[in-house]
């Protein structure tokens, strides 16, 4: 499969409590493959989109599992470096089906977070092959060698006239938004499509947004061509300068297992839709479904669906998956 997508930052293992509760009182674990970024890649290799993956993993059993994981779902991991001097980034997470799930990142100093431009160079030929990068506001957060990647990764898109999407996924446990503010406006005024939340997108205008389309208008004067506000439940909207803009409403989901994740599943049906040639409602629709199908599973990837299913979640309306 050609390389159509190009992404980079740092995947992790991630151990999500076996059940619902507190972290204090979890006792059993599942471990899964995770990172923003590595699931765009994954999403959109399961809809049928070649997807590369540049990334740094440690020596260790978790580095091996992540590299195979993505392998096995058919994303070119030839950009993924063994890094001999760090190991491999972990988080761990409770689940709780009201309120915001604790999560402890175990990451500083770990292989990802030492990803530089040389990674970037090294991984050259994907650019040049490829229609299409993206980026998210993790990895500069990681350390300053991540966001001199992220920089290089953008100047080496832009050459090769791809086109570059940046979904903001601020973690305000990684930096404050005030150190996160310029950066991240700085990837955004590079980039062609910016994915926001409505609270993310906030942060950005260092001012209240208003309503999803105020933000996502105001987010158009940084600089992108397109900007994306994603709803959750309520769906999503998109915004482009000079021409209508779109909107399409989410898909209940009768029980929401686990909605982490769910934003870089809507980011890969919506980049899948968008290389395929549909409008921007079709492409809502996608992300949207797509996000769906993963805050109804367990695990950031384990939803992801293939073509198949995602016909089958469209085909059933915005009313429920059953």
């Amino acid at each position: 499969m050609s390389i159509e997508v190009v992404t980079l930052g740092e995947a992790m293992v991630a151990l999500v409590a076996s059940d619902t509760g507190p972290l204090a009182e979890a006792t059993t674990f599942r471990r899964f493959v995770a990172g923003a970024e590595a699931n765009v890649a994954v999403g959109l290799a399961r809809l049928g989109h070649g997807a590369a993956f540049i990334g740094r993993v440690g020596p260790d059993g978790f580095g091996t599992a992540i590299v195979r994981r993505l392998r096995g779902e058919g994303v070119d991991v030839a950009g993924v470096a063994v890094d001999p001097e760090a190991r491999t980034g972990i988080f761990v997470r409770e689940r709780r089906l009201f309120g915001a799930a604790e999560l402890v990142y175990h990451r500083s100093g770990s292989a990802g977070s030492r990803l530089d431009p040389d990674d970037v160079a090294a991984a050259a030929d994907r650019f040049s092959a490829g229609r299409w990068l993206h980026v998210t506001g993790i990895t500069p957060a990681l350390s300053a060698s991540c966001r001199a990647a992220v920089d290089a990764a953008i100047d080496r898109a832009r050459e090769a006239g791809m086109t570059i999407s940046f979904d903001v996924n601020l973690r305000r446990k990684l930096w404050s938004e005030d150190e996160a503010r310029p950066v991240l406006r700085a990837i955004a005024a590079r980039s062609d499509v910016v994915f926001a939340g409505l609270d993310e997108a906030g942060v950005l205008l260092e001012a209240s947004p208003g309503s999803a389309n105020d933000a996502a208008r105001a987010l158009l004067d940084i600089g992108p061509s397109l900007a994306i506000l994603k709803l959750g439940e309520a769906g999503a909207l998109a915004r482009q300068r000079d021409h209508p803009g779109a909107a399409h409403e989410g898909f209940a989901v009768p029980l929401v297992v686990d909605p982490v994740g769910a934003g870089d599943a809507f980011v890969a049906g919506f980049i899948a839709a968008r290389l395929e040639g549909h409008d921007l409602a079709t492409a809502l629709a996608w992300g949207n479904a797509a996000g769906a199908s993963v805050a109804a599973t367990i695990g950031d990837m384990t939803g992801l669906p293939t073509r198949v299913e995602l016909e089958g979640i469209l085909a059933s309306g915005p009313d429920t998956i059953r």
